[in-house]
This record gives structure tokens, sequence and C-alpha cells, in this order.
């Protein structure tokens, strides 16, 4: 267990970008509701997550973590929720089946509410008010009522991500994510991708393995694996008053656990010595995720480190990079050797979307898909000149049919942005856009397979 930590330790530091609840004595009482309400995850879960991160720390496996920028309660719906899950099981694939590897999937859902804002206002003409904090703080309309932060709203999301989580279990182990059922994973409005026909001839590639194996005594009735998954939730661990109700002490181990997701991460803005998010992180016992960008030093992510795992325990500690396409080459490097000569044992991550935000000529933020592609590309180069494992890749996507990103195969332009741009915060790849992402990915775990065959031999 962490030392001089509690759940509340977090409290005593600088705290930013969280939101001013106008009545404490309402806010008090929502923390205390959420904290007599029923666990969203197990201490059990997180510490399953963890070993299968340590697996990805030693170069054995990949970590496949995606989902929505910022959940939303006015697009709750199971199809939504059935959509995301399937193309991320659709992405999995793909990357199973490139690097003899297994996927370990965590999804950006059941809690991806919160999001810190580059300013504390909005303005739109001229009327300035707070901005938009995420649903579970205020409301994205444009009026002084919705903008006041509601403790309410923490109960709400509670309520959202336990029904999301419900369904998620439902299909990884109730029999959708059977890979006898891979064919009927291709959402009907990728049919116009390319790579629809290509996944289709891996479905097939797939089949066939299935048939003979079943031909051998092998199926799914008498192997897990083949008839269900393993998928985890996460999210930024911003809102600190709803993470802190929601932890709990395992009756097992005494360590405590943040029972709102399985795996939190701290965000580029709240990464700082002295964060009260790096504060209360410090003292959970889930895997963690940190943002690291063209702000972090070596030397201050060593004492992060130090901070957050200073055990070293594998599968702790998730660095996620993001520095945009044109800056990865030149700023990943440093914080590679850095970790790598200090014998941490981490998980390198990518995060290619929130470097690479562009403003379109017709005013949408939109996320270009060459750029991103660039991102991912130097993240491996710089693993590869390193000899270090480029272990997963963490996308803001969604399984709709949105028009959000340009580029890809499907070729959104940016007069096309305005045809199905719903996001409620930053643009998000879609459907046809993500699966695109994962062959070309799917292209470079090859690449890095087949230099470690070489080596071995």
């Amino acid at each position: 267990m962490a030392q001089n930590w509690n759940a509340k330790s977090w409290r005593d530091h600088e705290a930013r970008h969280l939101p001013v609840y106008p009545d404490a004595g309402k806010l008090n009482a929502v923390e205390d509701t959420l904290g007599s309400f029923p666990p969203l995850v197990f201490a059990g879960e997180a510490r399953a997550l963890k070993a299968d991160l340590a697996q990805v720390a030693a170069g054995k496996g990949f970590l496949l973590q995606g989902g929505d920028c910022a959940e939303s309660f006015a697009e709750f719906h199971p199809n939504n929720i059935r959509d995301t899950f399937r193309v991320l099981l659709q992405m999995a694939v793909v990357l199973t089946f490139a690097s003899k590897q297994p996927v370990v999937k965590v999804g950006r859902m059941a809690g991806q509410f919160a999001k810190p804002r580059s300013s504390p206002v909005e303005r739109q003409g001229d009327v300035e008010l707070p901005s938009y904090l995420g649903d579970n703080i205020n409301g994205i309309e444009f009026t002084p009522e919705q903008r006041i932060p509601d403790p309410d709203r923490m109960l709400r999301a509670y309520s959202q991500a336990a029904a999301t989580l419900n369904l998620l279990r439902a299909f990884a182990g109730g029999g959708y994510a059977n890979l006898r059922q891979v064919h009927g994973w291709t959402l009907d409005h990728i049919a116009k991708s390319p790579w629809a026909t290509k996944f289709g001839e891996m479905a097939d590639k797939i089949g066939e393995a299935l048939d003979f194996m079943e031909a051998c005594g092998v199926n799914p009735s008498n192997v897990p694996q083949l008839q269900g998954t393993n998928f985890y939730t996460s999210h930024e661990a911003l809102l600190l008053p709803y993470e802190e109700a929601m932890t709990r002490q395992d009756s097992l181990t005494g360590d405590w656990y943040d029972t709102s997701a399985h795996m939190l991460w701290i965000g580029d803005r709240t990464r700082f010595e002295g964060s009260a998010h790096v504060e209360f992180l410090r003292g959970v016992g889930n895997p963690i995720g940190m943002k690291c960008g063209p702000s972090l030093t070596p030397d201050a992510l060593l004492r992060m480190l130090d901070t957050l795992n200073p055990a070293r325990e594998a599968g702790r500690i998730t660095l996620i990079s993001r520095y945009g396409h044109d800056k990865v080459e030149a700023g990943l490097p440093a914080l590679v050797r850095a970790v790598k000569r200090e014998g941490h044992p981490v998980v390198w991550s990518c995060d290619p979307m929130h470097g690479n935000v562009i403003k379109a000529d017709n005013g949408y933020k939109t996320r270009p898909f060459d750029r991103i592609l660039g991102e991912v590309k130097g993240f491996f180069a710089v693993h590869r000149a390193e000899g270090t494992h480029a272990g997963g890749i963490h996308i803001e996507m969604t399984g709709r049919d949105v028009t959000e990103c340009t580029g890809g195969a499907v070729a959104i332009t940016q007069e096309g942005l305005a045809d199905r741009y719903h996001t409620h915060c930053d643009p998000r790849l879609n459907a046809a856009q993500s699966i695109e992402l994962a062959f070309l990915l799917a292209e470079m775990l090859n690449l890095e397979h087949a230099d470690k065959k070489a080596e071995a031999a």
C-alpha cells in the first residue's frame, strides 16, 4: 500500500481542471450516495488486466484502447455501445492475426465523461459562459443554467456506466464475441470501404482454421477462449470527487481500488509534480495510464514513475505518448531511452489523436487520417530504433458512421464534415477508418514480428 495516502489525501494537493460546485452541501450528499453504491468493477478484474498488461510490457502482447472522446447522456443507446464494441473486436482480430500475439482490449467506455478544456470559458458572439466540461459535470447547451456544475450528474453518469458495463459483459461473455461470429461483426455502413473486403478474406481464413481445429476436437464448447473474450474499461480520472467516492478497500488484499473502471489514466494537463490527480492515483491498485507529450522531460517522467510505481510492478504503468505526427520522432526517443535505462517495466502506447487536431476551413475541428497514421508510423520507428516494444494504441473512435476525421479510404473531405458531425468534444475515427487503421497497424506489427524472428535466428 502507498505510504501516507488515503482516498482523500488528494485534497491537500493542487487540483487543476476540477469544477467549482456552487452548492457544497449537495456535492457532499452526492459523494455520500455514490460511496454507498456497489462497485462498478472488482479488484480481481483490475488485477487480471494488470497481469495482461505485464505480458504486453514484456513484449508478448499488444494493447488496443479505444472508444468515445467523451460519452454523452444524449447518445446513450445499446446500439451505439454494441457497434463500438464490435469495431474494437474487429480491430483486435486483425491485430491478433497479424502479430500472432494476444491483444488486450480496453474500451474508453462506461465512465469517459469528463474532459479538461484549454479555456475555462467559452464565448459565442457577445456571450461568455463557463466551458462545457463533460456530461457528468455540466450541459453542452450554451445557456447559463446548463453550464452550472451539477453534482446530480455524477449519479446519472454512474447509472449509465453501470448499464454500459452490464451490456459489455454480456457481449464479451455471452456468445457475441465467439470467433465463429467473426463474419457477422462487419457493420453495414463500412461495406463501402475497401478494407471490408480484406476483413472478409481474413474472416474466411479464421473460419477455415476453426474448421480444422473442430475436426481435431477443439471448438468453442470446450475452449472458452474461442467463445468469449476479456474486455476492460477505462477513462481519464479527472473528476476526483467521483473517483474518490468510487474507491473501495479490497477485502482479500486490503489494497485500495478505484472501482469506477479497470484502468484509469492521468491526462497531459493534470500530469505535474504536486498534482492532486497524481496523488490520488498513486494510492489505488488499478493499472494506471499517463499521457506523455512534448512538455514532459525525461527527468520529470522518471520522478513520476517513482511516485506512481515505486515497486516497479509490471503492468502497473502504461505510458501513452501524444506528440503530433511531426514531433514524435524528435521528442519520444529521449523518454524511451530514460525509461529503458532505469529499468522501469512499462507499456508504451501511442495516442495519435490529440496532437493532430486542426481546424478545417469551414470551422470544424478535425483530425486528418494521414496525420494520425503518420504519428503511429513515427511511434513504431522510434521503438524499432531503440530496441523497445511498441506495445499499444490509444484512439478516439466510434462504431457509428460519423464524418469527423478527414481522409482514409472512405475519403471524407473537409466539406463532408458537416454531414454527420456528432461528437460532444473532439473528432473521432468512424468504423471504416478504425478498421483501416487496424490493417495498416497490422503491417507495422508484422515488420516488428519479422525483426524479432531475425534477431532470434
